[in-house]
């Protein structure tokens, strides 16, 4: 989960996810409407019997105060919380298990904040059948034909890799880009990824507005999605002034075709 502001758990339950299967919560900083939710959603954790660790990945400016939190709220909980604490001003690997890296990005923002990119790792080749049983391949030797290894017969007949597989999934990876000034360095920083969710308070006739505020406008996050190559632009974090958010929408695809607008409950494949 990234950031947990109010109204976070609502969410959740309207999503019909378990809220056993969250492992990790990451907070890009520490205003209210991106973390205020997370007390609570830790202490309902507790009522309902969970014992599994929860990690918490947020600012370092928050640890004090975060831990007077669970003292104060949470102190009978029978699970355990693990909070990381994250230096803004760098970009770093935080997180990293078999199959995924999760990096920090460094944001211009009020706060000290950090965005996040998820990168998924190489998979292995997928087996052709045909030509497994055409080369009489045991079934021994797949996961090794999965890792990319030739196939040596009883014959010593090399037989190579890409002749009895076929590649990898493409790799993705997502980018959350939180509360931000424009950066027009950000995009160097984004090459590979392939959606990026990039905050769009405004338009850019409230330009005045987003530079005073650190905000970005939606033609701003449609600058960067174009510079950094990205497959796929997720425009959120708009300002109430907005009650019809097409216009946002419209000034990001002028930049950026491939843009579109979060909402809650939308779902994206990434």
């Amino acid at each position: 989960m990234i950031d947990c502001g109010e109204g976070t758990q609502t969410q959740v339950r309207r999503s019909h996810t378990s809220f056993s299967k969250l492992y990790a919560i990451f907070i890009s900083h520490i205003h209210g409407d991106h973390v205020l939710g997370l007390i609570g959603m830790l202490s309902t954790f507790g009522l309902q019997g969970r014992t599994t660790p929860l990690h918490v990945y947020a600012p370092k400016e928050y640890e004090t105060l975060f831990n007077m939190e669970i003292e104060t709220f949470c102190s009978t909980l029978d699970y355990d919380i693990v909070f990381h604490p994250i230096d803004t001003t760098k970009e770093e690997i935080i997180y990293e298990d078999r199959s995924l890296t999760i990096e920090t990005i460094h944001l211009h923002h009020r706060m000290p904040c950090s965005g996040f990119i998820f990168r998924e790792k190489e998979g292995l080749r997928h087996i052709n059948p045909k030509a497994v049983a055409f080369y009489n391949v045991p079934t021994s030797q797949l996961n090794n034909l999965r890792a990319g290894k030739d196939w040596v017969n009883e014959d010593g007949e090399v037989i190579a890799n890409e002749k009895l597989t076929t590649p990898a999934d493409p790799v993705r990876a997502y980018a959350y880009c939180s509360d931000t000034r424009y950066m027009p360095s950000l995009h160097k920083k984004l090459k590979g990824v392939t959606t990026l969710y990039h905050e769009s308070t405004y338009c850019e006739d409230m330009k005045d507005k987003a530079v005073k505020y650190l905000h970005s406008t939606a033609r701003e996050a449609a600058m960067t999605a174009r510079d950094a190559g990205v497959n796929k632009l997720l425009l959120g974090h708009y300002s109430k002034r907005y009650q019809d958010e097409r216009p946002l929408l419209e000034e990001a695809k002028a930049v950026f075709k491939e843009s579109y607008l979060t909402d809650e409950g939308k779902v994206f494949e990434v």
